[in-house]
Parts: C-alpha cells; structure tokens; sequence
C-alpha cells in the first residue's frame, strides 16, 4: 500500500509539472495585459517580428504573435481564442472568420503578396525550368516534395493550384508529404528529409539551408494575397493604431526586406 501510494504521488506530480508547462504556452485572456496578440501565418515570422520589434521601440507598447497554418489559427479564433489581429495567408480563411462575424469588417484590407518557389538543398541546387509538364516526378526520384497540406494550408493550395495548372500534378501527388505549416513543409528540405520543397520565397530567404531552384509563374496560381483585419472581440484600445503601423510606410521595409509585396 506504501509503494501504491508513492507511485501515486509521483503520477500526480508528473501531471502537474507537465499541466504548469503547458499553461506557460497558452496565450493569455485579452484583457489580462496591455500586449497585443497578432494570429499570423507561419510565413510571416521573420518580418513580423522585426515590425513588433520597431513598434514596441515607438510606442513602448509590446505586440506578440502566435505563428501557425491559416487554417488552424482560424479555427482558434472560431473556438474563442483571444486575439486582436488577423493576418491568414490567403483570402479564404479570412473570408472564413467574416462570414461568421469574427472580424471588424471596416478594417480589414489586402496586406501582403508573395510568391511561391520550389527549393531543395543548398548542396544540391541545381536551377529547374518550370513550365508546363516540366519533370517534376524525376527530379523527386523515391523521394517525396514537401507542401503544406494542400486542402488547408494556403501555401499548399497554391502549390497544386499551380501544379494542376503546369499538368504534372497527377504524377506527384503520390509522392507528396503534407505538412501543418509551410515552415514545417521548408524544414523537411533543409533537414533533408525531402528532396524539394514548394514553400513562398520569403521562407526559403528565411532559411539559409535552402536554395531556390525555380519560381512558379504568377499566372499558375490564384494571386498570393495577406489580408489583415481587427477582430471584433479584440478590447485592446491599441490595436487600431498598431494594424496602421504594420500598413504605414516604417514598416513597409521589414516586409520587403523578406520578399513580401506591400499592397496598398
């Protein structure tokens, strides 16, 4: 009976170490602190967090962002996750969230473009004509083309959209590996865990592991369009003056610095 209780001890206290760690992750409530909390697609993390860095110098107020798949912070704010700013990485997961009253529709606007490019290696880059039935499937050999999820991550819906468009997604799709974000999908070619990569150029200048090997033609691929927006439960009275900041021309540079188009 000791040793039962003993084990139950170290059960319970195992628990709660694991339960403390995990609350230091979760995003506080809004209201509880003056920060703003910006819900960001994964490809942003560079640029924005060199934005957040320049605001919090200006205004002496701090800004923190949680960086996930589009898809996935819009289900969060949908769930009631707290947050001020929305900036998924298409329109579609804006859309998402308006539709069901999510955002301050008076505030929201097309933030950001940006490209999408193949990219392997560094030690194997060797430049790829992309163009319509280019041998995308030889090039992979055995190996898989790392993406984000092609039904939810935005980068990956860009990426079949232009690989249907170019007539050599039949012969891939076999062989592609989905990931959560599409910083995962470009950590799976810089690890070497996949031969090539379709991620957004701005990833692959993130990354000094990888090499762009090609650019997709802007005409193979619905345009790549940031939208950013307030949203409706955000009570931060700093929020408004924080979403100008991103669009003004201070923090136009850390965004093109990355290889992000301003859209005005």
């Amino acid at each position: 009976m000791h040793n039962r209780r003993q084990w139950m001890k170290r059960v319970v206290g195992m628990f709660s170490v694991a339960w403390i760690g995990a609350a230091g992750l979760l995003p506080q409530p809004a209201g509880a602190t003056d920060r703003i909390t910006v819900f960001a697609a994964a490809s942003l993390k560079n640029a924005l967090d060199a934005a957040d860095a320049a605001w919090a110098q200006e205004s002496g107020k701090e800004a923190v962002a949680s960086y996930a798949a589009s898809s996935a912070l819009a289900k969060q704010i949908e769930s009631g996750a707290p947050a001020d700013i929305f900036i998924p990485a298409d329109l579609d997961w804006m859309d998402y969230i308006a539709k069901k009253g999510l955002i301050r529709e008076d505030t929201r606007a097309d933030f950001l473009g940006n490209r999408i490019v193949l990219v392997t290696a560094n030690d194997k880059a060797k430049q790829v004509d992309i163009k319509p039935g280019f041998d995308l499937s030889g090039l992979l050999g055995d190996g898989r083309l790392a993406m984000g999820e092609v039904t939810s991550v935005p980068a990956g819906k860009y990426g079949k959209a232009a690989l249907e468009k170019l007539g050599v997604w039949t012969s891939v799709e076999p062989k592609i590996a989905g990931a959560q974000s599409v910083r995962a999908a470009l950590a799976l070619v810089s690890r070497g865990e996949a031969p090539y990569g379709i991620v957004y150029q701005t990833d692959a200048a993130a990354d000094e592991g990888v090499a762009i090997v090609g650019m997709f033609p802007a005409d193979s691929h619905p345009p790549i369009i940031y939208p950013i927006a307030l949203l409706a439960a955000s009570k931060n009275p700093d929020a408004v003056a924080y979403l100008k900041f991103l669009k003004s021309d201070k923090a136009a540079p850390f965004f093109t610095a990355q290889g992000f188009t301003i859209l005005k």
